[in-house]
């Protein structure tokens, strides 16, 4: 192939935190070129530079675009050029193979020339980036908040018994972090001037906390309502999945005016779930509920589902008497063996064991008196 019509490349680049490794192949597979570029902005400028003079670039075969690989993705991407993301290479061929950051970067240009990898990276700067970075942020806060609770309700159980007794009569959990917060340990001379400077620090963690993942909070109800309008449109709906945890929100046995239930299998688990289930807005009102004799209130089943628990509780009913039928007559030795020792037995099995003494001594006399 002549210089002046140089050949399409493909460049396979291996990432990583302070440098990228990149090889250039051709479309037949043959080996190019290779290059070592910082990981900055100034390397990826270098990195475009150095492909396009080796010809007609089709695509970048970047490893790790969600990780070291994330500013080199977006600026090729940003200057126009196909990016494709390729997972690390396989361990097999790297024992046959060696492991070199030129051959992973190989490997990666080789596995995007055979099809084994074709996926398109996130871009990461649209708002679903943003999205995720707050998601990210509260998710972290929430785990420090809880590991602070639990930190709170483990110092409060072993504190001095004084102040586990002052602590134990405030009433609330907002309550009770506010005077957490609040308190004054003076000097750190006893056990219980340290307890109350935990117990306030560790308050005071906590509501910064709480103060934080509402901020986030109100982050990512602006982003996801000028995102996805239709996502936090209808009922009970919200920027993120809270399973029912806010008020006026339906859960999973009951459900708000406007809501469309669930058809199909999930449907039918929801409502087997649910007790009464969620029925369509044109059935009647469900029935009032019965009270059972252990004072829990269930509803009462209607429809299809009622008739076939009112056929098989007969056929249960059915079966029983069968077995009551089956079972009739006295049976002396079963009774005798649940009996206590010195209780004494009953008539009817006196009359039982008196008929049965009778004929066998018939049966022995006849004996006799034949032979």
């Amino acid at each position: 192939m002549s210089e002046a019509n140089p050949p399409d490349i493909i460049v396979g680049v291996d990432t990583h935190k302070r440098t990228h490794a990149a090889v250039a192949i051709t479309g037949l597979g043959a080996r190019v070129a290779e290059l070592t570029v910082p990981a900055c902005t100034r390397g990826y400028r270098d990195l475009e530079a150095w492909a396009s003079s080796l010809g007609a670039t089709r695509a970048f075969a970047v490893e790790g675009t969600g990780s070291y690989g994330a500013g080199l993705s977006r600026f090729l991407r940003e200057r126009g050029h196909a990016v494709h993301e390729v997972c690390r290479p396989d361990r097999r061929a790297r024992h046959q193979h060696g492991k070199t950051d030129q051959l992973d970067a190989e490997a990666a240009a080789r596995a995007l020339l055979g099809g084994r990898s074709a996926a398109v990276p996130k871009s990461g700067t649209s708002e679903v980036e943003m999205i995720r970075h707050f998601k990210v942020a509260r998710g972290t806060a929430v785990k420090a908040r809880t590991q602070a609770m639990l930190t709170l309700k483990s110092l409060i159980v072993e504190a001095p018994a004084a102040l586990r007794e002052q602590l134990e009569a405030v009433g609330g959990k907002r309550a009770l972090l506010r005077h957490l917060a609040a308190l004054r340990p003076g000097k750190l001379t006893t056990t219980a001037a340290s307890a109350k400077a935990s117990l306030r620090a560790i308050a005071r963690r906590w509501l910064a906390l709480d103060d934080e993942i509402k901020s986030h909070d109100a982050h990512l109800e602006r982003l996801v309502r000028r995102r996805s309008p239709a996502l936090v449109a209808g009922v009970g709906r919200g920027p993120r999945h809270r399973g029912g945890d806010r008020r006026g929100d339906a859960g999973p046995g009951r459900r708000q005016p406007g809501a469309r239930p669930l058809g199909g299998r999930a449907g039918e688990a929801v409502r087997r779930l649910s007790g009464a289930g969620l029925e369509r807005e044109d059935q009647q009102a469900p029935a009032e509920p019965q009270r059972g004799q252990a004072g829990q209130c269930r509803a009462a089943p209607r429809g299809r589902r009622a008739d076939a628990g009112a056929r098989a509780h007969h056929r249960l009913r059915q079966a029983a008497n069968g077995r009551r039928e089956e079972q009739g007559g006295d049976h002396p030795l079963p009774q005798a063996v649940r009996r206590a020792r010195d209780f004494p037995p009953s008539v009817r099995h006196t009359e039982a064991g008196e008929r049965l003494s009778r004929s066998a001594l018939t049966d022995i006399g006849a004996s006799t008196s034949s032979a």
